[in-house]
């Protein structure tokens, strides 16, 4: 039994020392293993008293058994009053790698900052009532002066379907029966994020689902594409970013509106300025840090170009001439470019080959680096076109894979992704509401990480689904796995920073601030829990 006991070991300790945490496992400090030991006991016990085999949750539609790495809309309020989420809180999470810009802040933050506005005017298509608060959708949209009404509200039996209210009319008028300003806040809001019964009931199906998705976008289109909202926004978003760990990010910006609208109401902002703002922005953020002697905690940030995989190829043409422009004028901010959108329903990659290898050609004539990093394997498919974008994504020479959710199934991709350093953006908790897995323990991203393959953890559009930073997307990740351990985590937040599009002086710089700031955490969970073992 001794000898047999002995080869099962090694055996195990060959396989797992191809995971990209298998050499931190074996470099951790004593006071990392010794935090390490922490975690794993503190994990177990919460297996037991938190997600125990007689605990069942509160589910809109009947009680249902809870677990660790469960539907996360349902297990959220239990997330949070454990001990696992209030260490991973305070841990450092280096970059955020993989998240939309226009679905990074808030919904009821958004909705105050479009309050302070007197030009914001919203509409709706049909009559509101209490039945058809998730059918009728507000539209809104900063006017010039001159359009400015005086409207006074949505919901009154003379409103016409279509006429722009004051934002501020339609808020303080709402039909009492409807809840009055409190639930017309209810109403933006709902319109802003996926609840739990849409995401386990009404909307059980991958197109259901997605549909509610995309309706936030263009809720939310309105009030962010304004100038007079958009450089608080950016602010909102790094702030808020900093507060739950993470020093760097790089945002995908959706360029599709060719131009935002202006303070004076008018759509008449270029994709310049919008970079100018940005940069502004997290300019301000940065010494503000500064002030507060915070250095450590803010990296910078940096702009992932995109627009959606629904337009013509020789419209792509467009855009991708601007991205050029606006890396030659800010080649210190633009870190790539992505096709965004979903990918079982829309163009796949081989659709645009054309003009993308043609804009490979014209980096080297203009004397800039813009890499691709593409949204591929973002489905369930095996064989589709979605699928198969992950081999487009990968000849096209992609640095990053957003999402890659497939390519557990692709042996051959996984191997060259792990050669030629291709970094998997993964985003758990987005996967899980979108109905591509039902939970964690069922998640690709082990088997990802047991072939070798680097992967940085995202929250993709944490505004809609209330995974705002990355503690949640950590906290699901570490509760559905034995594996995992304190070599897991520094492993995913060093290898966001390696992938990231620092330079090789810059992300030294951001290593030595994750450094000191890692050897902080490490005492904290010491001091905090070690005491009661």
């Amino acid at each position: 039994m001794e000898a047999y006991l002995s080869k099962r070991e090694e055996l195990i300790s060959e396989d797992r020392a191809l995971r990209p945490d298998g050499f931190a496992s074996k470099s951790l400090t004593p006071d990392e293993r010794k935090a390490d030991e922490i975690l794993r006991t503190v994990r177990a016990a919460e297996a037991e008293s938190v997600w125990g085999l007689d605990r069942k949750s509160n589910h809109p539609h009947g009680s249902q058994q809870m677990f660790p790495g469960m539907e996360f809309l349902t297990a959220r309020k239990t997330i949070m009053g454990t001990k696992i989420f209030d260490i991973l809180s305070k841990m450092p999470k280096g970059g955020l790698l993989h998240v939309h810009l226009d679905a990074t802040v808030r919904a009821d933050v958004l909705l105050k900052l479009a309050l302070q506005q007197p030009a914001m005017h919203v509409r709706i298509s049909g009559a509101l009532a209490l039945n058809s608060f998730k059918t009728v959708l507000p539209e809104f949209r900063a006017l010039p002066q001159s359009q400015w009404t005086q409207i006074a509200g949505i919901t009154d039996a003379q409103h016409v379907p279509g006429s722009w209210v004051p934002i501020q009319n339609a808020r303080n008028n709402f039909d009492k029966a409807m809840g009055g300003p409190e639930g017309f806040d209810q109403w933006v809001i709902g319109s802003l994020m996926i609840d739990p019964s849409e995401a386990y009931h009404t909307h059980n199906t991958g197109a259901k689902i997605w549909e509610k998705f995309e309706s936030t976008f263009g809720v939310s289109g309105g009030l962010i594409l304004n100038m007079s909202i958009f450089a608080e926004y950016i602010r909102e978003f790094l702030l808020s970013s900093i507060e739950d760990g993470v020093s760097y990010v790089e945002p995908r910006i959706l360029f599709w509106d060719k131009f935002m609208v202006g303070e004076d109401g008018e759509q008449n902002v270029p994709h310049r300025v919008w970079v100018q703002t940005f940069e502004r922005v997290m300019n301000e953020v940065r010494a503000k840090m500064h002030a507060q002697g915070r250095d450590d905690e803010f990296v910078g940030a940096r702009i992932v170009y995109s627009t959606v995989r629904v337009c013509e190829s020789s419209e792509l043409e467009w855009f991708l001439e601007d991205c050029l422009a606006l890396a030659k004028e800010f080649p210190h901010l633009i870190a790539g470019f992505d096709l965004v959108g979903h990918e079982d329903s829309l163009k796949p990659l081989i659709y645009y080959y054309e003009p993308l290898t043609k804009f490979a050609e014209r980096q080297k004539e203009e004397g800039v680096n813009i890499p691709f990093m593409f949204h591929a394997g973002e489905t369930c498919g095996d064989g589709s076109p979605a699928d198969l974008n992950l081999y487009d994504a990968i000849l096209l020479g992609t640095k990053r894979i957003g999402h890659g959710f497939s390519i557990y199934k692709h042996p051959k991709l996984m191997e060259i992704c792990k050669e030629k350093g291709i970094c998997i953006e993964m985003c758990p908790i987005s996967n899980e509401i979108l109905r591509f897995t039902g939970s964690m323990p069922m998640h690709p991203l082990p088997a990802v990480l047991n072939h070798g393959v680097h992967v940085a953890l995202c929250s993709d559009d944490p505004s809609i689904f209330g995974n705002m930073g990355l503690s949640f997307d950590f906290f699901q990740v570490f509760v559905s796995s034995e594996v995992s351990g304190i070599a897991t985590l520094r492993s995913f937040v060093w290898d966001s920073i390696k992938f990231s599009s620092l330079d090789d002086e810059e992300k030294k710089e951001a290593y030595g601030k994750l450094e000191r700031r890692w050897t902080t955490f490490i005492r904290y969970i010491i001091d905090t829990y070690g005491r009661s073992m």
